[in-house]
């Protein structure tokens, strides 16, 4: 790699990263996701890594947070609060584990095995809280966590303890600082604000042994953990105990909030940490205060006779403070994975959000002893969600050809992990998409993937644009067919106008390849058996030029071809004659019509009831549809028009294809005028049977969320669409809340 282009692009990450860090850090402002600012500073830790003769001091990969704002008196943090290195997986988790073992040995620390304690990773905002001695004098005190509406008490059990509510007493620690994390070393005073958070007690009980004859919870704690008894008996020589932890928005409290600034007429937030962090950096307490934001602890740095990073969640609990409801004491990497799982899985049902795991050495002598490199202790790091976002560079824009003809053009990309799964191309929808974005070739771009949603570009990083970039212009030619290309304009109900380039070649190979996938995809015909790569051994033999021909078929005929045998013809044939009836919706999907989708088929059947009845439908009749207007209304009308497509009906009905019409009654009017969005895996039944439970209530479905949307369905990993669903203060609904209401 050539020394210039590596320096030139580690200079320009440092400026884009420190870019956006003072947008964050002292603006409260984000232009780009969380995701997309770590894939940036991963690429630059690689870089300077690879090319330590690079690395700077003001490097951002050397640095924890941003410089304090000057609004705010600056505290300086008597031991430094650093950040986490990440992992984002299993890969990076087991070398970071083969590193600690390295030094470990070298330390020569005589331990058999090396235990974690992973924990689940709040997305909030890291403070400071330091309590000196002193008296409460207002009366009574509530020390624990309020309960959450949507996450029952049971749920935040931990080790059999229960965070209860403690009698005030006149021996406490008061609390008198609490501060921001700012650059590590000094912070920003918001000791006035954090008072506000209810969560955050605002004095400790110095005589816990005596409390724990009164509550039983404490009691046992004591007794399982005598060492840490002893020292708390004694805990009245201790003048000054830092707390550390992390401030939150609740997902309800976000939601409320951008209900509030829509009915005023106010930007909304853009995520619930930006909105933790701008609250606590108000001036004004009561802003603060009316934020309903909460707090739990996660590092105790006084020594209070704990050993291990397990003991001290238990002593912050004791002491009063709410912790992370998802622990794990973990004996290697393969329980930390299991965890890290187990934790995804319950992602969504937390009334907080999360980004990943915490995994630290659960020894509290080794991690203190394997100290701290750059910016983050070498004892612990956090193991991360796969992100759905990630930054990546554009090697070419190619052109693909659809099945209604549309040329549609194509990022293809440096490879680069999406979700668990890499990526490699990535569309660019169409030309005026292209021209929004200012997309070109050798970008640094932000590509964006949830569930099974195709790859798609969604920003341009232009400060980090090479000189030699290209721009991008459509094609005059087919790529396929070297047919002429034609130019569209349209304009929507809104009058916005769009432009789509088609091929203009009806019979273009690469129109008929992509209508014949589309036609055995999993939401048509779903012909077992029967994948693009049969299809193309089918189209290159000559067997097939169209659907109809699929049902034309004959053993003998395929027996020949390189990928089958009889037994392999036989069972093809048998999976077809089975799919020789099918549903109207499904068949209507089939056809491919241009901005037909699934739920768009499920309406039309509903409305029409039969082929014919549908084909006769006027353009004023179709309009008349839900989410029908005039394109779509002229694009199925035109459809049934065309010679070739009446040519292909009449073939299908010849061939002997019957189209069952099944009753789209609902049973129940449960859900009438009620729209849903489905997101994430469901475990109690698949996305489509949850799909026709809700249409049997009389509900309707939507694939995209705005603010019409009624309920969002969230199962495990959901996407973008629940994020769009909080961005709208859209009702989200949990799997288990949606058993409950379809019964």
């Amino acid at each position: 790699m050539d020394k210039k282009r590596v320096f030139d692009r580690i200079e320009k990450l440092k400026k884009e990263i420190n870019y956006h860090r003072y947008l964050y850090h002292v603006l409260d402002k984000q232009e780009i996701s969380d995701a997309a600012l770590d894939s940036l500073k991963n690429e630059l830790m690689k870089l300077e890594k690879q090319f330590p003769e690079f690395l700077t001091p003001d490097s951002p990969t050397q640095r924890v947070g941003g410089n304090p704002l000057e609004k705010f008196r600056k505290v300086a943090h008597t031991v430094r609060m650093t950040s986490l290195n990440d992992a984002f997986s299993e890969e990076e988790l087991h070398e970071w584990e083969t590193r600690i073992k390295k030094l470990v040995s070298d330390f020569k620390f005589h331990v058999s095995e090396l235990d974690y304690f992973a924990e689940a990773k709040g997305d909030g905002f890291a403070v400071s809280l330091i309590y000196k001695n002193g008296v409460f004098k207002t009366g009574s005190i509530r020390l624990g966590v309020r309960q959450h509406a949507n996450y029952d008490n049971n749920s935040l059990k931990q080790n059999g303890f229960r965070l209860m509510p403690l009698e005030s007493s006149n021996i406490l620690f008061k609390l008198l600082t609490g501060s921001t994390r700012g650059d590590g070393i000094t912070g920003e005073d918001v000791t006035e604000n954090l008072k506000t958070v209810e969560s955050i007690p605002l004095s400790i009980q110095k005589n816990i042994v005596e409390l724990s004859k009164k509550h039983k919870e404490i009691k046992i704690i004591l007794e399982k953990y005598p060492r840490v008894k002893q020292f708390l008996s004694s805990i009245h020589k201790i003048t000054e105990i830092e707390v550390r932890g992390e401030v939150y928005m609740p997902k309800d409290a976000f939601n409320a909030a951008n209900k509030e600034q829509k009915k005023k007429g106010l930007p909304v937030f853009a995520n619930p940490r930006n909105i933790a962090a701008g609250s606590i950096r108000q001036l004004n307490p009561k802003i603060t205060a009316s934020r309903n934001l909460e707090f739990f602890a996660w590092d105790l740095v006084t020594n209070l006779g704990q050993e291990t990073h397990e003991e001290e969640h238990l002593i912050m609990r004791i002491l009063g403070f709410p912790t992370v409801p998802l622990t794990k004491h973990c004996k290697n990497t393969n329980e930390i994975i299991e965890f890290w799982k187990e934790v995804g899985r319950k992602r969504e049902k937390l009334p907080f959000l999360i980004d990943g795991v915490v995994i630290q050495i659960n020894n509290g002598k080794i991690f203190e002893k394997l100290g701290i490199v750059g910016k983050a202790p070498r004892g612990a790091i956090a193991f991360k969600f796969p992100a759905e976002e990630t930054t990546t560079i554009v090697k070419n824009i190619i052109v693909q050809v659809g099945r209604t003809g549309v040329l549609t053009p194509v990022a293809t990309l440096k490879p680069v992990r999406i979700g668990g799964v890499t990526v490699t191309h990535a569309t660019l929808h169409n030309i005026d998409e292209i021209r929004r974005l200012d997309v070109r070739t050798g970008d640094t771009v932000i590509v964006e993937r949830a569930g099974d949603v195709i790859p798609a570009v969604t920003g341009v990083l232009r400060r980090l644009r090479p000189k030699n970039a290209k721009e991008f212009h459509m094609p005059l030619h087919c790529p396929v067919c070297n047919s002429p290309v034609k130019k569209i304009e349209s304009a929507d109900k809104k009058q916005e106008f769009s432009v789509a380039y088609y091929c203009s070649n009806k019979n273009c190979g690469a129109v008929e390849r992509e209508k014949l996938y589309h036609f055995i995809s999993k939401k048509a015909f779903d012909i077992q058996g029967l994948g693009p790569k049969i299809i193309d051994a089918l189209i290159e033999s000559g067997l097939i030029k169209n659907a109809a021909d699929i049902f034309t078929l004959k053993k003998e005929e395929l027996e020949p071809l390189e990928r089958f045998a009889e037994k392999s013809a036989s069972k093809l044939i048998a999976s077809i004659n089975q799919k020789r009836t099918i549903e109207l919706n499904r068949f209507i999907y089939s056809l491919g019509i241009h901005h037909v989708g699934e739920e768009t088929a499920i309406d039309l059947a509903k409305n029409f009831g039969s082929i014919n009845a549908l084909n006769l439908a006027s353009p004023e009749k179709l309009e008349k549809i839900r989410d029908i207007g005039g394109v779509v209304a002229k694009s199925i009308y035109n459809w049934f028009r065309d010679k070739k497509n009446r040519e292909l009906l009449n073939r299908f009905k010849k061939a002997g294809l019957k189209i069952k019409i099944e009753s789209q009654k609902p049973k129940k009017h449960k859900f009438k005028d009620k729209t849903f969005v489905l997101t994430g895996e469901l475990e109690s039944f698949t996305r489509d049977e949850a799909k026709g439970k809700i249409r049997n209530l009389g509900g309707e479905i939507s694939e995209s969320v705005n603010k019409k949307t009624d309920y969002v369905v969230a199962g495990e990993n959901p996407g973008l669409k629940y994020n769009k669903a909080m961005k709208f203060g859209v009702k989200i609904l949990s799997e288990e809340e949606f058993l409950n209401i379809i019964k």
